[in-house]
């Protein structure tokens, strides 16, 4: 997936919103305030996309892509993975990956957030 896929694969979801942060030359995704995907580079400007999943699902995927997943860049380890977009990472992995960060995110919303957000699709 290119940039431009991810971006479109991410604002797909409902009530997500988009900003790019200069400073760390970043697209943000956003489920009301909480961040589920980050678009940008690494120290070394290889295109990454960072996203929030379970702690389970972060081992498993950085064990079954080593070196291709990987910890949250400049996140917390345990609930981030950073995806290598110039990888062999599969373009169906990478768009349910970002179904679940989505999916995290919204369920850790307080439950009257969740309501107001999934009342008015």
């Amino acid at each position: 997936m290119d940039h431009a896929q991810i971006a479109s694969a991410c604002m797909n979801y409902p009530h997500v919103r988009h900003e790019y942060k200069e400073e760390w030359e970043a697209a943000l995704f956003r489920i009301g305030e909480k961040m589920f995907a980050m678009l940008g580079g690494d120290k070394m400007g290889a295109p990454i996309i960072t996203l929030k999943v379970p702690p389970e699902l972060s081992i498993t995927m950085r064990n079954s892509h080593e070196g291709k997943i990987v910890p949250g860049y400049y996140m917390n380890k345990e609930h981030w993975i950073s995806i290598y977009l110039n990888s062999d990472v599969p373009d169906e992995l990478i768009a349910s990956l970002i179904g679940t960060a989505y999916e995290t995110v919204l369920h850790s919303l307080s439950k009257k957030l969740q309501k107001e957000l999934t009342d008015n699709k």
